[in-house]
């Protein structure tokens, strides 16, 4: 199953929530935490990638923290998955031109999985982080009523 990885997951977390603030005002990486409920050390390591790659600015000290600098919509899906995670690639047997599987001589579905590999990355490479961070979907609310009420179950 193709799954987003977790460190892109806290990254848009960290921008969705930065975006909904005034410029210029910092966000630390214990607040997205705090209230997000992720994991300090990956989160602020994703924050500090991004600012790495010119995303994000940081400053220092104790009121320091994160802010915004580049426009969201000219950051693409395919661009924060190569600096969090590296290269997409949908099966672990070919990196690039190579493969290291034991069994690529006799396989039959290379081609297909180049081809799909390389339609996914385009498809990444259309999609902004601003397209997903100020998408809505109608199925967001019966999800989270599903949990609302398996919540309450447990209580």
């Amino acid at each position: 199953m193709f799954k987003v990885n977790r460190k892109i997951e806290y990254a848009l977390i960290a921008l969705k929530h930065m975006s909904a603030k005034i410029p210029g005002q910092l966000t630390s990486a214990k607040e997205i935490c705090d209230i997000y409920q992720t994991p300090f050390d990956p989160t602020s390591r994703v924050l500090q990638i991004m600012t790495q790659h010119g995303i994000l600015q940081a400053e220092q000290g104790a009121h320091g923290g994160y802010q915004i600098v580049k426009s969201l919509e000219k950051v693409t899906m395919k661009e924060l998955s190569d600096m969090l995670i590296g290269p997409i690639e949908i099966v672990n047997c070919f990196h690039g031109d190579y493969s290291h599987c034991e069994i690529s001589t006799n396989c039959h579905i290379i081609a297909p999985m180049l081809n799909l590999n390389e339609r996914i990355n385009s498809l990444f490479h259309t999609i902004t982080v601003t397209d997903l961070i100020a998408a809505k979907h109608q199925g967001e609310k019966g999800i989270r009523k599903k949990q609302a009420k398996e919540s309450a179950a447990v209580k």
